[in-house]
């Protein structure tokens, strides 16, 4: 089964290298009880498991899990986790089930080419890993692969798996195979329906103490004949002629890593009869069956395919306030791969949807991508016993009105702020991105979210900027002052609509202040409600500082004379640029 594959460190590193990651900061003490908290919850899982058939976690969950557990091992010099397997698997295997390497990608693949010669792919059949053992044509015995040494005898279940074959033509004292017994399907596509939980339904069915009329649905794909003929397609016939038809369908003879990847993406997208997670490369020769070993098979190796939802862990947790106050919680996650997106930070909503899901720093998280590549937390499958909340901005303290300067508690909202209006669709503001702002706050006189309109270019590059890059920032701000009004509304955060906007025929804020309710629901896109928030916040103080000093600044421009002189130096410095 698979979930044994992961007592074998090297698997467990070529897998997943995220192993390498920076060990928690925790005492020796906070280590012991975080690990042993993990060590009973696997227990508890693998008890479920291996006696009774319940899959209480999904086996991807329970892999991301029991990796994170080795890597807090391996920092804090413990002992390493073994399964708790059931003690009824007293059968021998007459030939040990090695296990299979998997290598990261198409160059690991590549690499493990070049030492091995006559190579087969097939689709790694995601099932449940089983020997069968055939005396003088008779199925003897039917052994789950339990620890690669020993497993539970299945024979009593065979008689009801119609895709056992019971008997087969042959006069040998003993034909060892090893297999899969997986879930039928019917035309399954394993990038659009995934893995359908088959695995774990088959693992219920062999091990439940009663008879499934699930057992009439499960086929066997035989992998692996240690001691039959040398060559490969000799094997494929042979296991053909004795009713064993899908290895030698779907065997394919490949000569580089470009074959594989290509039989690889194939069955990813098409119609299989069975649940796939990967594809596995033989090379056709190995050694007789005596000498195979739990973790030392290399003449097989797995390339599975990308999974749509990754784990990681949780570095921290930050809350960022957007410009109109609202509080979202962020994740700082160790970085994962997901596609061909590296990701390290996950938005996973409100104050009240971090405290309903409940994470906090050294958690364990599924990630996956939503549309557009966004990054999405799943689901928390590991909480740490030691819970220490980090405490969040106080929600009161921020709304539509507060932050128009940069006091310490106001950081983030006011940086939201200044990000906002330097957007082209607002002030137009081009280069001056959220990092400038950064180094702009620095400067003693922005002291409201408009100050940057007095700054001089020296005062610009005194904040590390060229001296270049400083003019143009300082003529880009200049310039904003013959935007129109509208957009300066946009600017202040007034929530008025587009359609709203561009219906507005006021040119001065005073017009502007002397609207009344009535006067705002005439325009377009604007209730009852929205009318009345406009005016409640054109009344506020703060934000009638702001109006009175772009007054002063004379603001939006009406000289013409001005504005002829803006326009031509815009239009001159980008035929300069264009030349």
């Amino acid at each position: 089964m698979k979930r044994i594959f992961i007592i074998f460190l090297a698997l467990i590193t070529l897998t997943f290298p995220a192993l390498s990651a920076v060990c928690p900061a925790w005492t020796p003490m906070r280590a012991h009880k975080e690990i042993s908290s993990l060590q009973q919850q696997l227990r508890q899982w693998d008890d479920a498991y291996y006696r009774q058939g319940l899959n209480s976690v999904t086996d991807a969950d329970y892999d991301s899990l029991q990796y994170r557990l080795t890597q807090w091992q391996q920092c804090f010099k413990g002992p390493d986790y073994q399964p708790q397997l059931p003690s009824s698997g007293a059968t021998l295997h007459p030939v040990a089930h090695t296990g299979i390497k998997k290598l990261r990608d198409k160059l690991a693949v590549a690499y493990w080419m070049r030492n091995h010669n006559d190579l087969w792919v097939q689709p790694k059949v995601d099932g449940v890993a089983v020997s069968l053992v055939y005396r003088h044509g008779k199925l003897v015995s039917l052994i789950s692969r339990g620890d690669g040494l020993r497993g539970e005898e299945w024979l009593m279940k065979a008689a009801s798996i119609p895709a056992i074959p019971l008997n087969i033509d042959s006069e040998q004292d003993e034909v060892i195979l090893q297999g899969e017994l997986f879930l039928k399907m019917s035309g399954h596509q394993q990038d659009s329906a995934g893995g359908k939980n088959a695995r774990a339904q088959v693992a219920g069915a062999m091990m439940s103490k009663q008879s499934s009329p699930l057992l009439n649905d499960i086929g066997i794909f035989i992998w692996g004949w240690p001691d039959g003929p040398a060559d490969m397609a000799d094997r494929l016939h042979q296991l053909t002629q004795w009713g064993f038809t899908l290895a030698g369908e779907w065997s394919k003879s490949v000569r580089n890593e470009d074959d594989v990847a290509d039989w690889r993406e194939r069955w990813f997208r098409s119609p299989l009869p069975f649940v796939t997670d990967g594809v596995v490369v033989h090379q056709s020769s190995r050694p007789a069956g005596k000498n195979w070993l739990p973790g030392e098979g290399d003449w097989a190796v797995a390339w599975k395919y990308q999974p749509p939802e990754v784990s990681s862990e949780v570095l921290s947790v930050d809350f960022s306030i957007g410009r109109t106050g609202k509080i979202a919680v962020v994740l700082n996650l160790q970085s994962v791969q997901l596609d061909d997106k590296t990701v390290r930070r996950v938005n996973i909503g409100s104050l009240r949807s971090w405290r309903e899901r409940d994470v906090i720093a050294g958690d364990q998280v599924i990630i996956s991508l939503a549309g557009q590549g966004i990054p999405r937390l799943e689901r928390v499958i590991w909480r740490v016993a030691e819970r220490n909340y980090p405490q969040p901005p106080d929600a009161a303290s921020f709304t539509p009105l507060s932050c128009y300067q940069p006091t310490p508690d106001c950081q983030k909202q006011f940086l939201a702020r200044l990000s906002w209006l330097s957007q082209k669709s607002v002030l137009d503001i081009p280069g001056v991105q959220r990092s400038t702002w950064l180094r702009l706050m620095k400067i003693p006189d922005v002291t409201h979210l408009f100050a940057w309109l007095t700054l001089t270019s020296d005062q610009i590059a005194a904040t590390g900027i060229s001296s270049e890059r400083a003019q143009q920032i300082w003529r880009s701000f200049n310039l904003t002052r013959q935007q129109p009004l509208r957009r300066w509304i946009s600017a202040l955060g007034i929530p008025v609509p587009r359609k709203a906007l561009d219906a507005l025929t006021d040119n001065s804020w005073d017009t502007l202040l002397q609207r009344d309710r009535e006067a705002w629901q005439r325009l377009p896109g604007i209730g009852a409600v929205l009318a009345q928030r406009i005016v409640f916040m054109l009344q506020d103080t703060g934000l009638r500082s702001l109006i009175a000093f772009l007054q002063q600044q004379s603001i939006p421009a009406t000289s013409s004379v001005f504005g002829v002189g803006i326009i031509e130096n815009r239009q001159a410095e980008s035929k300069t640029q264009r030349q």
